[in-house]
């Protein structure tokens, strides 16, 4: 996940992103939000959870 952010922004540095993983969080979740990542979603999705998430992303 960090590798592909770190390339997406390589292509676009202003690209909004969101994390959903469902793995704990961990120092490279925290190292792709210093990068500019927004949220980290985690399993089991709840659809208004990804749904906040995005909406933050997309106003921010």
């Amino acid at each position: 996940m960090l590798d592909t952010y770190k390339r997406i922004l390589e292509l676009h540095p202003q690209q909004n992103a969101i994390i959903a993983s469902g793995f704990s969080e961990t120092t490279r979740v925290k190292e792709a939000q210093k990068l500019g990542a927004g949220a980290y979603v985690k399993k089991p999705y709840i659809l208004e959870k990804v749904g906040v998430a995005v909406r933050d992303e997309l106003d921010r």
